[in-house]
């Protein structure tokens, strides 16, 4: 006698019965950065409203207004790095928010990933608003903290993230903010999987 086994709905599946999942190894997620599909421009829009760019489109305060940007996140604020800051962009509609972070396998961004997402989501949230999240390349902290957002945020996993970013734009996040990033995907795995 052959019994079929009844298909249950994807929202009602236990989580025992999903599929296993674990963060991939460096070297895989560093295999993902290598594919190089994206541009490596002043800025790019990697997701509707956010652009990922450096400090020469962060300084063009003309351009940021053609494109309607309407908050800036600096991930790499401080008079030794890109020195620009709320008075910088005093004389426009733009909201500013400055991280002091060293592009450094041993500096710990991570602190930084839940204050930049909320910041991140405040301009996602807000009618019209649109995004720029820069270092000074747009190539390590300033893609590290917007993949975290869309971990955070979107529900992504780190490899979605990383997949959903780099077809927009090259990004590069150092051999310590990778780290970093798989150690938050593992966490809200965790919180997930106790849903």
């Amino acid at each position: 006698m052959h019994t079929h086994r009844r298909a249950v709905p994807q929202h009602t599946r236990r989580w025992a019965d999903m599929p296993r999942y674990e963060t991939p190894p460096a070297s895989e997620l560093q295999r993902l950065l290598w594919v190089k599909a994206g541009t490596s421009g002043h800025l790019d829009e990697v997701r509707p409203g956010i652009y990922i760019g450096d400090m020469y489109a962060a300084k063009d305060k003309h351009l940021l207004q053609s494109l309607n940007i309407t908050y800036v996140l600096n991930a790499a604020h401080g008079k030794f790095s890109v020195n620009t800051g709320a008075s910088y962009y005093r004389d426009t509609k733009i909201s500013y928010h400055g991280v002091e972070a060293f592009d450094m396998p041993s500096f710990d961004l991570s602190p930084f990933f839940y204050s930049a997402a909320k910041f991140i989501k405040t301009a996602m949230s807000t009618p019209g608003g649109k995004v720029l999240v820069h270092c000074a390349m747009g190539l390590s902290r300033s893609s590290s903290l917007v993949l975290a957002y869309l971990m955070i945020h979107e529900g992504m996993t780190l490899v979605e993230a990383i997949k959903a970013v780099a077809q927009h734009r090259n990004i590069c996040p150092n051999s310590g903010f990778m780290e970093q990033l798989r150690e938050l995907d593992k966490t809200l795995h965790c919180q997930s999987a106790a849903f």
